[in-house]
């Protein structure tokens, strides 16, 4: 079985992004279902994977990474409003039996992501 993990890199001062909250959905034909909702910790990794084997499954996903709160934390939000606020990121799991890697990579004006190993 799979999983999925996901980390953040703050760019903008070259630190992991520690205490940074994530939400994760599944998305169906029925809408937006909330998985669950974890921070990350000081290597700006979460304890346990996002999405455990026993809950891993083929579908689409998004994950919310709420930027804007770390950001205003760390002191570069800048003025309002926000540039970044919630970063959505929304992907897909076509292999059940494989590890997902959804990093981000944060600075105040921009952001990129790719499926890491």
């Amino acid at each position: 079985m799979g999983f999925l993990t996901t980390h953040v890199l703050d760019t903008g001062r070259g630190v992991p992004a520690a205490g940074l909250r994530i939400e994760l959905y599944r998305l169906t034909d029925g809408g937006r279902e909330f998985h669950c909702e974890v921070l990350t910790n000081e290597d700006g990794r979460t304890e346990t994977p996002i999405l455990p084997q026993n809950d891993f499954a083929v579908g689409v996903y998004e994950l919310v990474f709420h930027a804007g709160a770390y950001l205003r934390a760390t002191g570069q939000a800048g003025e309002a409003p926000l540039f970044l606020d919630q970063v959505p990121i929304r992907f897909g799991i076509s292999d059940g039996a494989s590890h997902y890697h959804v990093p981000l990579l944060l600075s105040p004006y921009g952001y990129s992501t790719y499926r890491g190993s």
